[in-house]
This record gives C-alpha cells, sequence and structure tokens, in this order.
C-alpha cells in the first residue's frame, strides 16, 4: 500500500495527460469537413453527357435589317418636281404621285410607269410637245450664181456634232431647252450618247434615230 501511494501522483498525471490528448484529438477530428461522397457513373450515362456536351448551342436567328427608303429625282411635266423619299419597291408610277402627280400636258406614255426604282434615280416625265410626231420635211437653201433654190433634205440625217438650234428643235419631240441641251452635251460618238442628255429616253431616242447621226 505505501508503494502504491507514492506512485498515485504519476498515474493520475498520466492520465490525465492522455485523457487530454484523447479530447484534443477528439475535437480536432469533429472540426473537419465532412468529404464529399463520391458518385458512381454508369458508362452510358457518361457518354449521353459527352454527346450533349457537344452539340453546338441553339444560334439565335440574325435581325433582319429594315431596308432603306429610296431618294428620287422627279422632274418634268409635274406639279412639284424635286426629291422625294419613297417605301422600297415603289415604281415609277408611285414617284409620279409623290410629286404632285402629271401636269396636264404630261406624255406619260413616254415613259414605263411600272418601271422598279433604285436609290438615286432620275424620274423626268416629258411633255406632250416634246414627244410630239416628226416635224414637216427639213429644207436647206442652196446659192447660186443664177439664183437662190431650195433642196430637199429630209433623207439627210443631221449630225448631232454640228447641228445648228433650228435643226434640232425640228426632230421629233425636241423644244428650244432639250436643244440647248444636247448643244450643250457635244461632243457625241454614237448616236446612242443621247441617252446622257436629261429628258432623253429609249422611245424619244428611237423617234430621232432617224433623223441624227454621229459624222
Amino acid at each position: 500500500m505505501p508503494d502504491l501511494r507514492s506512485h498515485l501522483p504519476a498515474i493520475i498525471a498520466t492520465s490525465l495527460f492522455w485523457l487530454a490528448l484523447f479530447v484534443a484529438y477528439a475535437l480536432f477530428v469533429m472540426r473537419q469537413p465532412a468529404p464529399a461522397p463520391i458518385e458512381i457513373i454508369p458508362p452510358q450515362a457518361q457518354a449521353a453527357e459527352a454527346n450533349c456536351s457537344e452539340l453546338p448551342a441553339a444560334s439565335e436567328p440574325a435581325p433582319t435589317s429594315t431596308p432603306a427608303p429610296l431618294r428620287v429625282y422627279v422632274s418634268g411635266a409635274v406639279r412639284e418636281a424635286g426629291v422625294y423619299r419613297l417605301p422600297p419597291d415603289s415604281l415609277v408610277a408611285d414617284a409620279i404621285d409623290a410629286a404632285g402627280g402629271a401636269s396636264d400636258d404630261a406624255d406619260l406614255v413616254a415613259i414605263n410607269l411600272a418601271h422598279p426604282l433604285s436609290d438615286g434615280e432620275q424620274i423626268y416625265v416629258p411633255t406632250q410637245e416634246e414627244t410630239a410626231g416628226p416635224p414637216p420635211p427639213i429644207r436647206a437653201k442652196n446659192t447660186a450664181q443664177t439664183g437662190v433654190a431650195s433642196q430637199d433634205a429630209s433623207a439627210q440625217p443631221i449630225d448631232l456634232n454640228t447641228a445648228t438650234q433650228e435643226e434640232l428643235e425640228s426632230l421629233p419631240g425636241i423644244g428650244p431647252a432639250m436643244a440647248q441641251r444636247i448643244i450643250e452635251g457635244r461632243p457625241y460618238s454614237h448616236v446612242e450618247d443621247l441617252l446622257r442628255v436629261k429628258g432623253i429616253g429609249e422611245a424619244k431616242l428611237e423617234k430621232m434615230r432617224p433623223y441624227v447621226t454621229v459624222r
């Protein structure tokens, strides 16, 4: 008994040391986060997930842009000449309506009212005087020593590069203003160059073609 009592403090100290060590270990383990559960995925599910990830994302439809309005210049035999904005797919008839309609002396037969418009186009409405039929034959005066004689020159086309104002006005549908524009547009290499003169279209050119030439 005396021996046990003498070792009792050491036994108690040792026991308390191990108890404290155990409590510290238990607290350390309790504070650790729980490990994530292991999920076992079958091979079929893995293949299906891989196929889904490879599929391209559905692309959203690209927004369609609204067509810009057309800007056309309407002149000639209309009530209010000027530049007008018209919706896409408009026709020549729509441009004339935007200009207040054709004037009383307009010749709408000479133009194509169903022609589709393009941006920046010019629409010229001719008058009935400009598209009138062929004038009387042109007669040129020749002076000789024995007197003055007249010669029928209707069979001879006039040269666009040398014709006078009077000769140009004698052409079908050509008035003073149009004749002046033809003179200002010289020189011409071909009769078809008349199409660049304001107010002369395909229909008017065909009426003038038998009476003009370029030399």
